[in-house]
């Protein structure tokens, strides 16, 4: 199969120096500048993850990865390891609510590619918080000293282990300081802080100041999470917070320019022009690209369709090409639709205001 668009090229063009002055050292790891993308189930697989380092994300975390599913040798559990070549930097967050299978899980995972463990004590989801893991963890401080304890235990100090966590398990329970400061005397590294709490889920604003307050208490790097939708806002909450770097999430979904920018306002240069439509949709068939590399034609077509969804947020005719792309199944097709949509908009009557 021949490419028509090669990554390679282009993001070797967008010319991303990381420099040294924004690093963290997390544990016995340094990261060369502090931002980072977020662990999304379903999302950051290994391609996505790729194009968000090379646009400039300095680490990138896996698709949460059941602790028991590792130490049961789960068939589907092998394939969220998946670390390709050519990616930067990656942590495996796993999940769990049982220390002796976080200790075994961690003690597995040594001799990966990953650069560090994080440890899941966020995830808002029912079928997660009903089993006491996720974000059930912060109802119990004393458990997530343990499950933290177990975790360093089984990385005998080769791995630095992390937690991401909320701001609190509802509005009667804000108690972010005090979890964090349980993970830091059971060993983390570090800590990553969403402003929300878990009857939140994803809506209404996260609260920067929680994380704030959190910086203010631990001794350890905090990294903030939540609401960071540009660069700008990335770079607004470190201003606010003075937290040690920060995460995006749902604000890299279709915009792994996100990355770029905050990188070129942490070194004090102009912030490129918003990706042309064409940008767009080679950044697309790049993603296609990778996806069929990693899980083959058709489950890469399938998946390329929420993609394709955040990509045109907001773009010309993007419920139409939705539409259409939910209906194609090869990858013949669908890099033909892309290739030919990016061209019939790029010809529309530019609208001058």
């Amino acid at each position: 199969r021949s490419t028509l668009f090669p990554y390679t090229t282009l993001f070797r063009s967008l010319e991303l120096r990381k420099e040294r002055s924004g690093a963290v050292r997390i544990g016995n790891y340094g990261i060369e500048s502090p931002i980072f993308f977020a662990p999304l189930a379903g999302i950051t697989d290994a391609s996505t993850r790729s194009i968000a380092s090379k646009m400039g994300a300095s680490l990138t975390y896996s698709e949460m990865i059941s602790a028991k599913g590792l130490v049961y040798n789960n068939k589907n559990t092998e394939s969220l390891l998946y670390i390709r070549e050519d990616e930067g930097p990656v942590a495996f967050q796993i999940f769990g609510h049982e220390p002796d299978f976080i200790k075994e899980a961690t003690e597995m995972l040594l001799e990966r590619k990953n650069v560090l463990i994080d440890l899941n004590m966020g995830c808002p989801v029912p079928k997660i918080v009903k089993n006491g893991e996720g974000a059930a963890l912060m109802k119990n401080v004393k458990l997530v000293y343990d499950i933290v304890k177990a975790a360093v235990y089984g990385c005998h100090g080769k791995k630095p282990v992390t937690v991401k966590m909320r701001k609190g398990f509802d509005d009667d329970n804000i108690n972010a300081v005090e979890v964090a400061k349980a993970c830091e005397a059971a060993g983390a590294s570090a800590v990553t802080v969403h402003g929300r709490t878990r009857m939140q889920y994803y809506s209404g604003k996260a609260d920067w100041n929680i994380i704030r307050e959190v910086k203010n208490s631990l001794k350890i790097p905090v990294i903030g999470n939540g609401d960071i939708f540009c660069g700008e806002d990335g770079f607004r909450m470190m201003k606010e917070t003075g937290c040690d770097g920060i995460m995006v999430a749902r604000g890299a979904l279709g915009n792994p320019w996100i990355f770029r920018d905050f990188q070129c306002m942490l070194k004090g240069e102009d912030v490129p022009e918003p990706p042309k439509i064409e940008e767009i949709f080679n950044m697309m068939l790049i993603h296609l690209e990778m996806l069929i590399e990693e899980k083959g034609e058709k489950r890469a077509v399938f998946e390329m369709r929420k993609h394709v969804g955040w990509y045109m947020k907001g773009r010309p005719h993007a419920t139409e090409i939705r539409r259409k792309v939910n209906r194609i199944t090869s990858e013949v097709e669908l890099r033909q639709l892309l290739k030919e949509a990016g061209e019939d908009i790029d010809k529309q009557p530019k609208i001058e205001i």
